[in-house]
């Protein structure tokens, strides 16, 4: 589906990340959409697709992982950008054989966020950094 605006789908169990992040995409001209949960992200995906997910890694009930292999499981062509603040070595290896386009340490610089979005949403052949 072709939108006039980029549409991302924000999954994070803190509120406040949400909010902050949400804030700054919209600021940047994307329509946005948040999400507590992955289960919740992967419900609304069955009426529509998200141009980019910038999804957190760590949440209770199902972490990132488990959203990066169910969108895989369904042949979603939806990019994502990862989010953490629990780097470590096998996350980030496991999160980019998932398919993650990019992969950000919390907190997150606006413009390096951006930037991946915005390679993210572009299609752009990028490994994840």
């Amino acid at each position: 589906m072709v939108r006039d605006v980029p549409l991302l789908a924000v999954v994070d169990d803190d509120v406040d990340v949400r909010v902050a992040l949400t804030r700054l995409v919209s600021s940047a001209g994307f329509a946005v959409e948040t999400f507590a949960s992955g289960g919740a992200f992967l419900r609304s995906i069955e009426d529509h697709e998200p141009d980019c997910v910038v999804l957190d890694l760590h949440m209770p009930e199902m972490s990132g992982f488990d959203v990066q292999a169910a969108l895989a499981q369904r042949h979603a062509a939806v990019p994502v950008v990862v989010i953490t603040g629990h780097d470590t070595p096998e996350s980030r290896t496991r999160a980019v054989q998932l398919g993650a386009k990019r992969y950000l340490c919390k907190s997150v610089n606006d413009d390096a966020l951006l930037a991946a979005i915005d390679t993210a949403i572009g299609g752009v052949a990028d490994e994840a950094q």
